[in-house]
């Protein structure tokens, strides 16, 4: 990672939406690589009031505005060397229950990144994706995978410009003890003394501690190419084990029961397609999918395909990555520093 302080001493960061669990993990992580600045755009004053307090840095600038107004984005984006685009609505009943207004910013929100990027002809743009954009079935996976295909379409386009503006995405599963993930609802239902609700005993999902999903994000800003995607490899737990692992960890004899699956949600997520695993490469603790060899000449796309023998190549997915058991997964819960200040009291 020696490089990533190359790539970041004196120079200016905006993350979007970075008063989030994402932003404030990778303030800390970028501060002592001597940026700058880092500008926090975000449309919640107060989480951004309680964020100045929090770090107290000078460094840092906040700029209230929203992703969906592109004359917001726009100006933010002023003199601006590196983007983090992490401004989402990333619940999947938010966007089963109000699907414009997740396109709005998932997908709306997104194009405006990228243009003002362009404008201001940010060196590089890293756009934080999900395994729920991967075979989506809901309505926050569609418009992820159409905010991943947006930055990639404008990285194909910027291929042959000097000068141009490199964007590529990085996908990951469940990041622990992030806004509105399961286990701080998990540790919410123990405080009420309420059994906890599995949706599936036998539902599979990817862990990722926080820490590695910044790692990921500064890999790719470091050595990210334009119009790649980086996966992170991550194991996975079944929620039943997740649940008797909490259960077990706080020695919360209410346990957990089983709710049954909700709309929207699958049985086991993917991050790597069936089709993208015949272009990734493969970087030790990172997959890497290549862009797809054809430009956005439309007569090459239709006519110039590539010979490939599919069979031998298989998705990754929660269920096929290597699965956690209870101990495992108490191994990892318990290095998570909110958790240790749970049970420590």
């Amino acid at each position: 990672m020696k490089s990533s302080y190359t790539n970041i001493k004196n120079k200016t960061i905006l993350i979007t939406g970075g008063t989030g669990s994402f932003g404030n993990t990778v303030v800390t992580r970028l501060l002592p690589l001597e940026p700058k600045r880092i500008i926090i755009f975000s449309r919640d004053e107060k989480k951004q009031f309680d964020m100045r307090n929090s770090f107290d840095n000078q460094l840092l600038k906040f700029i209230i505005g929203d992703i969906r107004d592109e004359n917001s984005v726009m100006q933010a984006m002023v003199n601006v060397d590196y983007v983090f685009h992490a401004a989402a609505l990333k619940q999947v009943p938010t966007g089963e229950f109000f699907p414009m207004e997740t396109i709005k910013t998932n997908i709306l929100g997104a194009n405006n990144v990228v243009k003002a990027a362009l404008s201001n002809k940010v060196k590089k743009v890293i756009a934080l994706s999900t395994d729920k954009a991967v075979y989506p079935i809901n309505v926050m996976g569609m418009s992820k995978a159409i905010m991943e295909k947006i930055f990639l379409a404008e990285a194909k386009r910027q291929k042959q410009e000097e000068g141009r503006t490199l964007f590529c995405v990085v996908r990951y599963g469940n990041v622990l003890y992030t806004r509105g993930s399961v286990i701080p609802y998990f540790i919410n239902q123990m405080k009420q003394n309420k059994k906890l609700p599995v949706t599936h005993f036998g539902m599979t999902r990817f862990l990722l501690p926080l820490p590695q999903a910044i790692e990921l994000v500064l890999y790719a800003l470091s050595e990210g190419e334009g119009g790649s995607t980086y996966v992170c490899k991550s194991p996975a737990t079944t929620m039943e084990t997740l649940a008797k692992s909490m259960c077990s960890m706080f020695n919360y004899e209410k346990g957990y029961y089983e709710v049954g699956t909700r709309a929207g949600e699958k049985m086991h997520e993917t991050l790597i397609t069936h089709e993208e695993m015949v272009r990734a490469k493969d970087l030790g603790m990172y997959y890497q999918i290549l862009p797809e060899s054809h430009g956005l000449d439309y007569n090459q796309y239709l006519f110039h395909g590539k010979k490939v023998r599919t069979e031998k190549y298989i998705p990754f997915t929660s269920e096929n990555t290597e699965r956690l058991g209870i101990r495992q997964t108490i191994k990892m819960l318990t290095g998570i520093p909110e958790i240790k200040g749970e049970l420590s009291k």
